[in-house]
């Protein structure tokens, strides 16, 4: 079995050990509001028109003229908030436009706020909340992805060794992990616009973590759970949060090829289609 160990790195406190009894209200992470500055709103409108088309492609690429820190920020926290809308979705709603419109109805601020990055993890946070009743420290003592991979956790700071722990522990330090990450305005600022030199020099390099690690969830739930996804009608909303996170991560080369290899065969089709 392949280990895939976490980094280590200047990464910070993902809390304490212990599981808490709320753990899907904890680490979505809500709107605080609209990001301020002109950009920010010029880059929401380019995603609602591009997303409006139902026309992932064309939604993950980036905009002429635009920074590439800035476009990887509000893509990374548009995943992110997508993962918890679904936690309230019907299961007859396999629609992308209308994923976006319920969303707006709901008074979700700025859904497209300050980052793609954000809006993957509460898409995968809100996935991975409906299958909580099956992924269980007795069902998945350890967090892999099939027979072949096994991952283990680490942060770098309050864990520096690589523990095996299970899945759902993993899932829970992770999301803790990425909140802190989120909420350092060093790396992901709350103002558009702004000279992006002033940011953290390794913000790329936290985008890529988060994503790599993000990915590591769908692998489980696909080769863990996918069986249950389907009985739960969800296996749409899945597919559709998936590809968006596939065609993003690869526009930019976000997640190196040896990660992927779990779900080698998915990726593979959705981006020859």
């Amino acid at each position: 079995m392949a280990r895939c160990n976490t980094e280590k790195g200047k990464r910070k406190t993902v809390g304490g050990k212990g599981k808490n009894p709320t753990r899907s209200q904890k680490t979505f992470r809500p709107k605080k509001g609209s990001p301020s500055g002109s950009k920010g709103v010029q880059l929401k409108k380019h995603i609602d028109a591009t997303l409006g088309t139902g026309n992932l492609r064309e939604a993950v690429k980036l905009p002429i003229g635009e920074d590439l820190n800035e476009w990887l920020a509000v893509n990374s926290k548009i995943f992110l908030q997508w993962m918890e809308s679904l936690k309230s979705k019907t299961s007859s709603t396999t629609s992308f436009e209308l994923l976006i419109s319920d969303v707006g109805r709901k008074g979700k601020k700025m859904f497209l706020r300050r980052c793609h990055t954000v809006d993957f993890f509460n898409q995968v946070n809100i996935l991975y909340a409906t299958l909580t009743e099956f992924c269980t420290p007795s069902t998945c003592p350890t967090m892999t992805a099939g027979p072949k991979y096994e991952y283990r956790w680490a942060d770098g700071v309050t864990i520096k060794k690589p523990l095996v722990v299970s899945a759902p522990q993993y899932v829970e330090y992770l999301m803790d992990w990425i909140e802190a990450q989120l909420d350092n305005e060093a790396i992901f600022p709350q103002k558009f616009g702004m000279s992006w030199s002033a940011i953290s020099t390794n913000f790329q390099d936290v985008v890529k973590t988060i994503l790599k690690r993000l990915f590591r969830v769908y692998a489980h739930i696909y080769l863990s759970h996918f069986q249950k996804v389907v009985s739960l009608k969800e296996e749409a909303h899945l597919n559709t949060c998936f590809k968006h996170f596939v065609l993003f991560t690869t526009e930019f080369g976000l997640i190196e090829k040896v990660e992927l290899a779990p779900l080698e065969e998915i990726i593979e089709s959705i981006l020859q289609r």
